[in-house]
């Protein structure tokens, strides 16, 4: 019995890839066809175009592969029939992979579609060949089809309309070009045939890939976010040997794509983020580009024979609310907000937010990369706590100068100052929180009316602020109250700085260095005295804490610990190999300063009368 049953599904699979060939053999004979039809229609739209003044042409390119769209009517309705069809393909194929993407650790899954609250899911695997029948660890493999499974890693909303999951590394001979489906259920092994299956897909490296873009209506210019380019760090590049190119298509490799392509010029490059001026389709009609994909092109090669490359792309431009003009709806912004990149470090959040909350910020942007720690009920609490916070899954590594580019760009329309600091980092005010003058307590909003007094300077665009790194103050375990409490002991002196920007004065080119920020021509930064603020970093925490630094650095051009380069750099701490292994006396080192004045500030008028606990250390979930 057991041989009849192999029989007939040997007799099934025959069957499917006989229908596979059929149905690309039918399309290879009706391509030409095809093409031709898209050709008349091109040269039709070209005769009803009407040319208006402009002080830039977008630079259009029409071929066989690649027509152009001049028409802003005809354009109009084609972006609206492509966001339908989207909308229709995520109704019928809840679960279809739009891009995936190869990381060191993981494979990382763009669904363009939400997922269900309840959604258990898995990840499918595609045998590359008959030849071992090694099984992925603590995996389940069908005896009659090619294929094994794993539950996900986690999954998070990306964005308004897309999900992402991720999936465990495939081994040897499976396909890095991972599946998704609902746990216990079937899987569409036709799904081959328009190329949405993991057999016919591509998984796309982590670090040659354009991952993020963005409208910025102000420019007319879209803000790309791209890895591979290998533009130096902490200068402007030149953006005349790159192009831009939006396209309808759902491919995101950008030399086999059959979609619409419109071209247009590079105006600023540098580091990781490139801006491209938007094509007057998309410029006239922002709130219409939902699911346009953006990518970058480069040319190399020699002078005389120059290849033009284009960049794989998982971008795609998505209007909100912010993104389409609207004068009758201006809103007042916050006088100062706060914006962080973090991994796993959900237990400090409350506490960072809490305190600074106090000293005035009014809004915080919390760019989450690869957190797995609970931080989504950390900042579902704050919320029911009346705390304006915001979480945006940012799983992009290696990106954290990028990060800040963008946040900058979502902040500008809310915020008039806009701080980048960690969530192990307080601004502290000596003078004012030690001597209190009048009722209340002391110190109530003092880094937003340190701010607010050069919000209309015609010169200060940034405000800098010295760190004073702490150790681990003689603790072998995290203090339960907090680090504002239970680190006490620092190096004698400052370690770098932080800034808090004006969001409207940032150069054109979002350059930054971690830092600070390159501002527009004729402004300048702003050195905070010590006596008035510095900010406490509770940077050398107890070992278990701090020993995380070592999975991964969230800088673009820092050097992860593991790799043995640079280990001299400010980033590392001195005496650390490339292994995690806690030095003797850790708990004793980087201490040369006893200095507890945020502790007392703290205890003395944030802590319970009656219990003495603090407001972080209370839970509402």
């Amino acid at each position: 019995m057991s041989g009849m049953d192999s029989s007939e599904q040997r007799r099934k699979r025959k069957r499917m890839l006989r229908s596979y060939s059929q149905a690309k053999h039918y399309l290879s004979l009706r391509r030409p066809l095809i093409l031709c039809f898209s050709f008349f229609i091109f040269l039709l739209l070209l005769s009803f175009e009407r040319f208006h003044p402009a002080s830039f042409r977008p630079v259009l390119t029409a071929s066989t592969t690649t027509l152009s769209l001049l028409s802003s009517t005809a354009s109009n309705s084609i972006l609206e029939s492509f966001t339908n069809r989207n909308s229709n393909s995520r109704d019928s194929s809840p679960l279809r992979v739009q891009d995936r993407i190869l990381f060191p650790d993981h494979v990382l899954l763009i669904v363009p579609n939400r997922f269900r609250q309840n959604d258990q899911l898995e990840c499918v695997y595609h045998r590359l060949s008959n030849g071992s029948d090694e099984l992925l660890q603590d995996g389940e493999k069908n005896p009659h089809l090619d294929f094994a499974i794993r539950p996900v890693l986690s999954t998070d909303v990306y964005d308004e309309l897309r999900s992402i999951a991720r999936c465990p590394l495939p081994s040897n001979n499976y396909s890095e070009a991972v599946d998704l489906r609902r746990r216990g259920g079937g899987y569409d092994w036709t799904a081959g045939i328009n190329g949405t299956a993991g057999i016919n897909g591509t998984a796309y490296p982590w670090d040659r890939v354009v991952y993020e873009a963005v409208i910025d209506i102000d420019g007319d210019t879209a803000v790309v976010f791209v890895k591979g380019l290998n533009l130096r760090p902490h200068r402007k590049s030149d953006p005349t040997r790159l192009t831009c190119h939006f396209g309808l298509g759902n491919n995101g490799n950008w030399e086999k794509d059959q979609g619409f392509v419109l071209t247009t010029e590079a105006v600023t490059a540098a580091q990781e983020v490139v801006r491209c001026l938007l094509p007057r389709t998309i410029r006239n009609n922002p709130d219409k580009t939902h699911g346009v994909r953006v990518t970058i092109g480069y040319n190399t090669g020699s002078a005389r024979a120059p290849v033009h490359v284009t960049l794989p792309s998982v971008a795609t431009l998505y209007s909100s609310k912010s993104t389409v003009r609207n004068e009758n709806q201006k809103k007042k912004k916050h006088e100062l907000c706060a914006c962080t990149m973090l991994w796993n470090q959900a237990p400090a959040l409350k506490e960072w937010v809490m305190y600074h909350a106090w000293l005035g910020v009014e809004r915080w942007f919390i760019y989450d990369n690869n957190s797995d720690d609970g931080i989504e009920d950390v900042v579902q609490e704050l919320e029911l706590q009346a705390y304006n916070v915001s979480r945006q899954s940012w799983p992009w590594i290696k990106t954290q100068e990028a990060g800040f580019s963008r946040c900058a760009l979502r902040a500008r329309d809310e915020c008039h100052w806009v701080g980048f600091f960690d969530v192990d980092e307080f601004f502290y005010f000596p003078r004012a929180f030690r001597h209190h003058r009048g009722d209340g307590v002391p110190g109530e909003n003092s880094l937003r009316n340190l701010v607010s007094n050069y919000s209309y300077s015609p010169t200060i665009g940034e405000i800098r602020t010295d760190c004073h790194s702490f150790g681990p103050s003689g603790l072998s375990s995290h203090p339960s109250q907090g680090v504002t409490v239970g680190y006490t002991c620092r190096l004698q002196s400052p370690e770098r700085h932080k800034s808090i920007v004006r969001a409207d004065l940032l150069d054109v080119t979002l350059l930054n260095v971690v830092h600070h920020f390159r501002l527009r021509q004729g402004f300048r930064h702003l050195n905070v005295p010590a006596n008035v603020a510095v900010i406490n970093h509770y940077k050398y925490q107890v070992w278990e804490t701090f020993r995380a630094k070592f999975f991964r650095r969230v800088a673009t051009y820092v050097v992860d610990w593991q790799e043995d380069q640079n280990q001299g750099s400010k980033d590392r701490a001195p005496g650390l190999g490339t292994e995690a292994i806690e030095p003797p006396n850790w708990r004793l080192r980087f201490c040369e300063v006893w200095d507890t004045g945020l502790k007392d500030y703290v205890l003395g008028y944030f802590a319970d009368p009656a219990t003495g606990s603090l407001p972080w250390e209370k839970s509402l979930l």
